[in-house]
């Protein structure tokens, strides 16, 4: 009889790691069975080491990119294909945020059923949300400068611009020597971080907000300077005299946000960064977003510099983006994306972790408010209505010092305060001077192109 029940037990125990396994397997299967069916093994998917199969349309059903067995085929238009070079990649796959990386399964037409099979063997046709008169207009508004521009639907989650320069023809690639630093691989919006100045004072002034007493009402007496002891001191442009929240935000008052950084204090900024996704990676179809780096001295000049959006702080352009649109949207912030999913395969996945289209609850819908109509007034009485003819634009300059003899980084972002056009925007530019005239330009140019 002993021996009949250790055997019941082993055949027990047997059965349930074959249903683990069975389970583990399934598991993996559904989340990552494209990555095992678009390895560069499968020779029904490849040829020459390239993927012969699959093709990106934008949303208006315009040809971005091409798979063939004879190479990769583009858009027509050589200012197209610059301006989505880091998304459609190139012919020698440079590009880590190229299509034929990051949505490899994807383009070869796997699903979960019939794996890669296909009658006409050239894959898929993918559509993305992306505008590409719009992602053309903002590559010929950054005018070969370093920079990138983004452009979000805050209501739905769908990017309608997204570009990186430099860039250069897919098309016709040119010779790139070994020791070139102008980061022409890199996409700028998703895969790079920067000092984000004074765009990050929405940031802080979230904090205040939902943390202090009458925040709004805290007014600070700027003079130009303000002393923190041992040589160390924030500093303006020029004097702002007495400010409270609303007309610091609109002057860009350094002395104003270093002393409210002190009030707020450290732990209540890192919450913040944190509730606002500023240190987070987002994943956009299977492009991963860098995640933004801060460090939160306990107090004194550094936490001023902190607060400011200068010190150690480093922010992604995208992360900016949707926390712009979690502004706009009454603190609700939609995850981004850009595949079209219509077949029932894709509405599968978008059941599955960072396919589908999620929220970020990022701050109290009375706080949302609060920052819209003061970055309303930002534009109203500050940067010029007249700068975004016909829209109601809500916005933030920034202009983040970078060290040493290089002019600041110009920072834009903000959104269209309008349920027709629902869109939130991040433009920076390297090295671009002040973020008004720089980027402001750049951002009108690429609404005006989704908008008319």
């Amino acid at each position: 009889m002993k021996k009949i029940e250790k055997r019941a037990i082993m055949c027990l125990l047997l059965g349930l790691v074959l249903v683990v396994g069975v389970g583990i397997f399934s598991y993996r299967y559904v989340v990552h069975g494209g990555d095992w069916a678009s390895y560069e093994g499968n020779r029904d998917v490849y040829a020459k080491g390239d993927i012969k199969m699959g093709a990106l349309y934008d949303r208006d059903g315009q040809l971005l990119m091409k798979n063939t067995s004879d190479g990769m085929q583009y858009h027509s238009s050589s200012s197209v294909r610059k301006a989505l070079m880091h998304i459609t990649g190139d012919k020698d796959n440079n590009i880590s945020t190229g299509a034929n990386r990051a949505l490899s399964d994807e383009l070869i037409g796997y699903d979960l059923i019939n794996g890669v099979y296909s009658l006409n063997k050239e894959g898929k046709e993918i559509k993305l949300t992306l505008d590409s008169k719009a992602c053309s207009a903002a590559y010929n508004a950054l005018n070969g400068r370093k920079g990138c521009v983004g452009v979000y639907n805050y209501k739905t989650g769908e990017v309608l611009c997204m570009v990186s320069s430099p860039s250069y023809d897919p098309a016709n690639p040119p010779k790139i020597s070994a020791d070139d630093d102008s980061g022409v691989f890199i996409n700028r919006f998703t895969s790079a971080k920067f000092a984000p100045g004074s765009v990050f004072k929405l940031v802080t002034a979230a904090a205040a907000i939902e943390s202090l007493n009458n925040a709004t009402g805290i007014t600070a007496h700027c003079i130009g300077v303000e002393n923190y002891g041992h040589g160390d001191k924030v500093t303006d442009l020029s004097a702002h005299g007495t400010v409270d929240m609303k007309n610091a935000l609109r002057v860009s008052c350094n002395v104003y946000f270093g002393q409210l950084a002190q009030k707020v204090g450290a732990g209540k900024i890192k919450k913040y960064v944190g509730k606002t996704g500023l240190d987070s990676s987002y994943n956009i179809d299977g492009i991963e977003t860098a995640a933004g780096s801060f460090e939160y001295p306990s107090k004194g000049v550094n936490l001023a510099w902190t607060g400011i959006g200068q010190y150690k702080d480093m922010v992604n352009p995208c992360a900016m983006m949707v926390f712009m649109g979690g502004i706009a949207n009454e603190g609700e912030a939609i995850n981004p994306y850009i595949v079209v999913r219509d077949s029932w395969s894709d509405k599968l996945k978008s059941y599955l972790p960072n396919h589908g289209v999620q929220t970020t609850s990022m701050l109290e819908s009375t706080t949302a408010a609060t920052l819209k109509s003061m970055m309303a007034n930002n534009v109203a009485n500050n940067y010029g209505s007249g700068m975004f003819p016909g829209l109601k634009v809500c916005a933030k300059s920034g202009t983040a010092e970078v060290g040493g003899n290089n002019r600041p980084n110009a920072w834009f972002v903000g959104f269209v305060d309008d349920d027709t056009h629902p869109y939130a925007f991040a433009v920076m530019v390297e090295n671009g001077g002040y973020g008004t005239s720089t980027g402001g330009t750049v951002a009108n140019k690429v609404l005006q192109s989704l908008v008319n």
